[in-house]
């Protein structure tokens, strides 16, 4: 297996311990998401010393001004040194940009497109940036002359056209498998649009993983992995309605009516093989390989499913690229 992924960093770990443990199993990347609780460029300044990259994977557009978001991801990218930094952006949801950080969920793709555009110039080498975007803006910055890539989580076609006029990357989530391609095509057309090769823009899925001795405890995990997501962004719910529209919206429903556990119950098999990976040691590598042996993909986030913290390490150790 020669396609490079790495693996975000699971709620409650030290992120020094577990960068490094990460590094000595070969994974090539240590992500970490951001929602609440923890600065996600403060606790990625604390692996800075491991010897593996890292990126956010990813944090919103919302609370941070482009300046800021560069300001960061250029002081992380300094700590770690050897240009070993991605800046992973997202425009989260509306439910956590109104009700956590009280901002208006306005124009999300727009808001996604001008902060990628500016936040990647402003890591550049320029004198002086301008840009007067319709949702941000900046005078007269200078560059920050940092070599930090700047990907973009994007599921629906307007968001998949941002990815590919902008940003150095694509990070899809709850995309399945086998509808990367296709939706990729959306982001290679816009990209050749704005005089861009499509090559140029990485194709890096999250993949939901889960590894037990007991293939059904594996499948639950990434069964409520795929539920939560489902049923809490609608984003997330269009992306899998394209492959499985009456379980989505099975699940979106008992989700809205509280029943955590009917959602769950509501993955089918085929979503969770479809959209995840889920097995014993002996079954899930060959399932992560199916997914990395893709055309489309360059490199992959593996995602513990659903925090499952007594998976922890039969997952990472079953599926790491020194296994």
């Amino acid at each position: 297996m020669t396609t490079p992924y790495g693996v975000l960093l699971p709620d409650g770990c030290d992120a020094d311990q577990f960068a490094r443990r990460a590094a000595d199993l070969g994974y090539e990347r240590l992500w970490l998401g951001e929602l609440w609780g923890e600065d996600a460029f403060v606790r990625l300044t604390r692996a800075a010393d491991a010897p593996i990259g890292l990126g956010t994977a990813v944090v919103n557009v919302f609370s941070r001004t482009p300046a800021t978001l560069a300001q960061a991801a250029a002081t992380v990218d300094e700590a770690a040194g050897d240009d070993r930094f991605v800046l992973g952006l997202g425009t989260s949801t509306a439910t956590a940009i109104e009700s956590l950080h009280g901002e208006s969920f306005d124009r999300p793709v727009r808001r996604l497109h001008e902060t990628a555009e500016l936040a990647g110039r402003l890591l550049g080498d320029a004198e002086a940036v301008d840009y007067d975007g319709e949702t941000v803006g900046a005078a007269g910055a200078p560059g920050l002359d940092a070599d930090v890539p700047v990907y973009a989580a994007a599921l629906g076609p307007a968001a998949r056209r941002a990815v590919g006029r902008v940003a150095d990357g694509w990070l899809p989530h709850n995309v399945p498998f086998d509808r990367l391609e296709p939706a990729f095509d959306t982001v290679a057309e816009t990209a050749r649009e704005r005089g861009r090769s499509p090559d140029d823009v990485a194709v890096v899925p999250w993949v939901p993983c889960a590894v037990a001795d007991d293939e059904g405890v594996a499948r639950d995990a990434v069964r409520d992995h795929l539920a939560y997501y489902v049923g809490s962004g609608e984003g997330y719910r269009n992306a899998v309605a394209e492959s499985f529209p009456d379980a989505a919206e099975a699940i979106a429903s008992a989700w809205e009516r509280g029943d955590r556990d009917e959602a769950s119950q509501r993955v089918t098999d085929e979503m969770v093989a479809a959209i995840g990976v889920a097995g014993t040691p002996e079954t899930a590598p060959d399932r992560l390989d199916a997914v990395l042996d893709r055309d489309v993909v360059d490199a992959a986030v593996l995602v513990l499913a659903g925090g499952a913290k007594p998976l922890l390490d039969s997952t990472v150790d079953s599926l790491a690229p020194d296994r």
